[in-house]
């Protein structure tokens, strides 16, 4: 088995979540104009598919952990082609809604199974390096989708986009299907999945903290993709080709911060690269604080580090929880990626609350106030005794 050619087959399935995600907001107004339906409905096909890619996690998590990662992984990509096609073929908002719906049930399985198959296959820096390369993929999801979306629905139509994403589903699952073996070991899980098995994970103090860094990390993030466009507009009256140069600098950082931080485990303890970057996004938020009203580039270098702080912490968090839970490492993974996935659609309802509270300002205030307790929390967990794999 290519290990290398594996890694990056599974973290191409991972990519496809929110890829898939975000791929085409930038023609939004034509897919409301096409249907005849009003834009919530047309956002909450975003929304819908978020919900179930976060509540899919705590399925896939124990699914991966007792029947296997090829299993898995291959009937999740059939599912989500299946669904890509359903969503090329609609003809109505409610449709459409439903067939969102069954992606993200399917690609849902995508970020569980190429976490805990990289846990399976590699040990010490060679972990932490292929960790990289997935979050790094991930990373690029986001990034990568509003920019096809927006050149395929400009040159056709966004019905062709479902299309496209058909296509790369079945690539993808045709490599996993001639590559990908199984990796499972004899000594995981086979046990029935019952709900203490999460509580299990969210007793262990290091697990919990780390889960907690990941959901601060996406609601803080979230929060800026969301409330920076108004920002751009309120403060320095860009137009949206700038704002996205802008949102692109941000996302770039975050996938260079990935590849960073695979490259450095091993070479620094991975607790230190833990609290370091989470007391470093603490800095950078206070600096977006204090000079996102002075002037843009200065507000561009703030949402900059803060992206690649974050980025480098990224796969030093799923190589420790990996290394901690050894027998049910899907499960814990599972466990994260949903409370990620809880941060991302915390950030926008909580940040809408606090804007009318007290602005802009009240919004990042409260992230960095969120980030500083997680990052105190993380300091005195990451201070005690060494943690055991379990």
């Amino acid at each position: 088995m290519n290990k290398t050619l594996i890694v990056y087959l599974v973290s191409l399935a991972a990519f496809l979540g929110p890829f898939t995600q975000t791929i085409y907001t930038p023609i939004l107004p034509e897919v409301t104009k096409d249907f005849g339906t009003s834009s919530f409905l047309v956002n909450l096909t975003i929304s819908i598919f978020t919900l179930f890619l976060a509540l899919m996690q705590i399925v896939y998590g124990p699914l991966t952990d007792t029947k296997g990662r090829r299993k898995v992984l291959l009937f999740g990509i059939f599912i989500y082609v299946l669904a890509s096609l359903g969503c090329f073929f609609s003809h109505s908002i409610s449709i459409l809604l439903v067939f969102r719906a069954l992606q993200a049930i399917g690609i849902a399985a995508g970020s569980v199974v190429a976490a805990t198959v990289i846990g399976d296959l590699f040990e010490g820096k060679a972990r932490g390096k292929a960790m990289g390369t997935f979050q790094m993929m991930v990373s690029l999801g986001p990034v990568a989708g509003p920019i096809a979306g927006g050149f395929i629905g400009g040159s056709f139509n966004f019905h062709t986009v479902f299309l496209v994403l058909v296509f790369v589903g079945a690539v993808i699952f045709l490599f996993n299907f001639i590559f990908l073996k199984e990796t499972k070991t004899e000594t995981g899980s086979t046990e029935r999945f019952q709900p203490r098995d999460f509580v299990f994970i969210l007793k262990n103090h290091t697990g919990a903290s780390i889960i907690l860094l990941g959901f601060t990390q996406y609601y803080a993030l979230y929060n800026f993709l969301v409330f920076l466009p108004n920002i751009l507009n309120d403060r320095y009256a860009l137009p949206a080709e700038q704002k996205g140069i802008v949102f692109l600098c941000m996302s770039l950082f975050i996938v260079v911060g990935s590849f960073v931080g695979g490259r450095i485990q091993g070479r620094f303890p991975s607790r230190n690269v833990i609290v370091t970057t989470a007391y470093l996004n603490v800095l950078a938020v206070f600096l977006f604080l204090l000079v996102s009203h002075i002037a843009l580039p200065l507000l561009i270098v703030s949402i900059m580090l803060f992206g690649f702080f974050l980025g480098t912490s990224l796969p030093v968090q799923t190589t420790l929880l990996t290394q901690i839970f050894h027998s049910n490492r899907s499960t814990a993974i599972g466990a994260y990626n949903f409370f990620r996935y809880i941060g991302m659609a915390c950030g926008p309802i909580i940040g809408s609350w606090l804007l009318k509270i007290g602005g802009y300002d009240t919004i990042y205030g409260f992230v960095d106030v969120l980030f500083l307790c997680c990052s105190l929390i993380l300091m005195k967990q990451f201070g005690k005794a060494a943690y055991k794999p379990q």
